[in-house]
């Protein structure tokens, strides 16, 4: 019997199935059954429940049929058949229309709403900065952008990549978190396509910011992305500017000329590599870069004073009591660190650090200097430079090449990988180009494993370098972050072992691995996305910051360095930072900060005090440092 009902249901549901197959018809008229079979019962029950009803079976039926029809809106006329069918038909001709009428609005509706929920629809801002492209970078570009409008009302920051919008967002509000009176705007598409970039209004846009992807042709969707972006603008002047970042330097030339003359274009990985060395030769200098990049620190302005015109370069130095002076700009080239006696000139402007939110006012501070204090004598000579290279890729040869350029001679680096034919021949090319100064040495190992490191005598280097290998083509951007977590856990057991710290400087993909490395307090970390995204939002705010940290983070000329402060002050004495500022003065440098030993393992400043107030008095111990901006002795 149970059989029998099943084979029942089974061809019930199969013949229902079957009428469906007819379409949208078929379907109405199910649901007109479906209606009838509920409204037609519940409207007699409510008729013969009803003490006002008629007693003739007839009027019932016909009480019946006009509550139906009421309830179904089909008119519900009584009378002869011709005038129930006119009434029906008049009922479904009104029935069609507003239905119709409904499902357009819908339609539209949805539609519209798809359109927004796919970034398809114009921004309509006026000096709003653009984002094209993403990666792990535009967190740090977006959120620089956000602190640097939060003086203003109407800012907003549009972001076009090619993903889903609302992935977009989703993402910014986690990793940015609150965006303040700043507007994050996404819109979604392809950013080598002019109509795409229309969508953004970069005509009416303050900067354009283009970022490379984690992909082996990032270089190239760069150019590209430039290229329509100069379709979109289309005889506009004045074009808005544009800050471009290219890895190779074989793409920096075609991504210049796409950008035109007003356009910045970085190259990314040199700058990381200048930065990795500079900060394995003066350790902590990381930290300084990471200040003078972020907008939550300190800043460099560009001034006019027209009370120093006349004056020496050297006077303008203690002409400040919060800020510090770091150079001129004179006819749109900035000097960093000129002669104290260069003259100012009526038309030069001061490149000053000081903090967003203090005024860049005079007040002389020359009173505060003690000359008794300051130190004058010949600094000790360099002596020769001992590097360890562990790990390996395609920024490493630049690495190398920023070493050999300000290495004493006899100095020696010691690269440790276990790649394969090509990356030996990358080190025999670094070695042929290694100049005279520079030995370099070839070892086979794999840096993860305990006994390559304990062969190596560890402790013999200056500093060590721990670099991770390049993506590979579909894995995770972050994976070479995984290899240099665990070479510093074999680092800092070796510390242990042989009794002191090592000067270790880590280069990261991913920021969010910073909090896991196994490092000392206010140790040297380079995450090149994030320092790359951090200048470009530096220079999207003032374009004429390009010029000056190209040369601060270059290997010649004037840059940022971590000097002790013995050089400058007599040891366990109390002074006012302003006597460090004369003293640097003295030696062609100028004085931005200081570094306290007692405090390099406390954050999070880790001892770091950029721009003191020139009154600030402390006790310089022999371990202390001060940060400078001038030549490099080598």
């Amino acid at each position: 019997m149970g059989r029998r009902r099943s084979r029942l249901g089974d061809r019930t549901r199969y013949w229902f199935d079957s009428t469906l197959s007819y379409g949208a018809l078929a379907l109405v008229g199910w649901l007109a059954l479906l209606c009838l079979a509920v409204v037609v019962p519940a409207s007699a029950v409510l008729v013969w429940t009803d003490p006002k009803a008629p007693a003739s079976l007839t009027d019932r039926l016909a009480a019946v049929w006009r509550l139906t029809g009421e309830t179904l809106r089909l008119g519900g006329a009584t009378g002869t058949p011709l005038r129930v069918a006119v009434s029906v038909l008049l009922a479904l001709i009104t029935l069609l229309y507003v239905s119709t009428l409904v499902g357009l609005i819908t339609t539209a509706l949805t539609e519209h709403l798809m359109a927004l929920r796919r970034g398809r629809s114009t921004v309509l801002e006026r000096g709003h900065a653009v984002v094209l492209g993403w990666s792990e970078q535009v967190f740090t570009v977006v959120g620089e952008l956000v602190a640097a409008n939060a003086n203003q009302h109407r800012a907003a920051v549009v972001v076009l990549a090619d993903r889903d919008k609302t992935d977009m967002e989703e993402a910014l509000a986690t990793k940015v978190g609150p965006a303040g009176a700043t507007r994050l705007i996404c819109r979604s598409g392809p950013v080598t396509d002019p109509a795409v970039l229309a969508l953004t209004s970069p005509a009416e846009a303050g900067v354009v910011l283009v970022l490379p992807h984690d992909r082996p042709d990032a270089d190239a969707e760069v150019v590209k992305t430039l290229l329509a972006l100069g379709r979109a603008l289309p005889g506009r002047t004045p074009r808005p500017a544009v800050v471009a970042a290219v890895r190779n330097d074989r793409y920096r030339l075609a991504a210049a000329l796409a950008a035109g003359a007003d356009g910045v274009v970085l190259e990314s990985d040199t700058i990381t590599a200048r930065l990795v060395v500079q900060a394995a030769r003066h350790p902590g200098l990381s930290l300084v870069h990471r200040e003078l990049l972020d907008f939550a620190g300190h800043e460099f302005y560009v001034i006019a004073e027209p009370g120093l015109a006349g004056r020496a370069f050297g006077e303008a130095l203690l002409s400040y009591a919060t800020s510090s002076v770091v150079g001129l700009v004179r006819e749109g080239t900035p000097l960093l660190g000129p002669p104290p006696q260069t003259r100012i000139r009526p038309d030069d402007r001061l490149l000053v650090l000081s903090h967003d939110d203090d005024p860049v006012g005079l007040e002389e501070c020359a009173a505060l200097v003690e000359e008794t204090v300051t130190v004058c004598g010949p600094r000790a000579p360099q002596r020769p430079e001992r590097v360890l290279l562990l790990g390996w890729n395609r920024r490493a040869p630049l690495m190398i090449d920023q070493l050999r350029r300000g290495a004493p001679p006899r100095s020696a680096v010691d690269v440790v990988t276990d790649g394969d034919e090509a990356t030996a021949r990358q080190v025999a090319d670094a070695d042929t180009d290694a100049g005279t100064c520079l030995t370099l040495t070839l070892h086979r190992g794999d840096v993860t494993r305990p006994a390559t490191l304990r062969h190596l005598d560890i402790g013999s280097y200056d500093s060590v370098i721990v670099l991770g290998g390049d993506p590979a083509p579909g894995r995770p951007s972050g994976e070479p972050d995984d290899r240099t977590l665990v070479t510093l856990l074999l680092l800092r057991d070796l510390e242990r072992t042989i009794g002191r710290e090592l000067p270790v400087v880590t280069e990261l993909v991913d920021d969010r691995n910073r909090a896991l490395a196994p490092i000392s307090p206010g140790a040297d970390v380079i995450v090149s996305g994030k320092l790359i995204g951090l200048l470009m939002a530096q220079i999207s705010q003032n374009r004429h910051l390009a010029a000056v940290f190209e040369e601060l983070f270059s290997a010649e000329g004037s840059g940022v360095h971590l000097r002790p402060a013995t050089e400058y002050v007599l040891p366990d004495r109390e002074t006012a930072f302003a006597t460090v500022v004369a003293a640097a003065r003295d030696r062609g440098e100028c004085a931005i900060g200081y570094r306290s030993h007692d405090d390099v393992s406390i954050g999070p400043a880790y001892g770091l005090r950029i721009n003191p107030p020139k009154s600030e008095r402390r006790c310089w111990t022999a371990r202390d440092e001060v940060v400078v901006v001038g030549e490099d002795r080598g």
